[in-house]
């Protein structure tokens, strides 16, 4: 297993050790205690899937303290563009945006800690989408952000005449509107 730092404090990129062989492929994608080992002390209590079809944009979703999640995320099948907003004010990149292509064929996965706004978008005919949460998901305290703010210049690397979006999150304010508390 790989650590990979990104340039956002505390946002980690997990590359597990992945097995290839005739058969296909072996991938140990949790493992307590080797996340122990790089300081990664998550403990996650509800997982979650999610089956998307190319060109499905979800997010930008987040829960307000004390219901805030840590997340950690993968692609079961396919490719998508991971994609999450820093909201914690503190933080020296309050406001900026990390994306991430993850699928099946790189294993990857990303680290989300408390306080950020998480979306995703389908780049393959077709994903299944897999996330840890170390927190139980409550739906008064679930907010969301524009996925189209023009502030945030998010590219979602899906055409606009091709995306495919809920009502729900097409109702989300503009990042300076949100609601957050990190």
């Amino acid at each position: 297993m790989e650590i990979i730092i990104t340039e956002i404090p505390d946002l980690l990129i997990i590359k597990p050790n992945k097995f290839v062989d005739s058969r296909g492929f072996f991938l140990e994608s949790y493992n307590k205690k080797r996340y122990q080992y790089f300081g990664i002390n998550y403990d996650f209590v509800q997982d979650n899937f999610s089956s998307s079809q190319y060109g499905v944009i979800r997010g930008l979703h987040y829960q307000l303290a004390p219901y805030s999640q840590a997340k950690q995320v993968q692609v079961i099948k396919g490719k998508i563009i991971d994609i999450v907003v820093d909201l914690r004010k503190d933080s020296p990149t309050f406001g900026k945006h990390f994306s991430i292509e993850l699928s099946e064929e790189n294993g990857l996965q990303l680290m989300i800690p408390r306080g950020f706004a998480h979306g995703f978008s389908v780049l393959s005919k077709d994903a299944i989408f897999s996330y840890k949460c170390d927190n139980l998901y409550n739906k008064d305290y679930e907010r969301g952000i524009l996925l189209n703010d023009p502030d945030l210049k998010i590219d979602w690397k899906v055409p606009s005449d091709a995306a495919i979006v809920s009502e729900k999150d097409l109702k989300h304010p503009k990042f300076i509107n949100a609601e957050y508390n990190f």
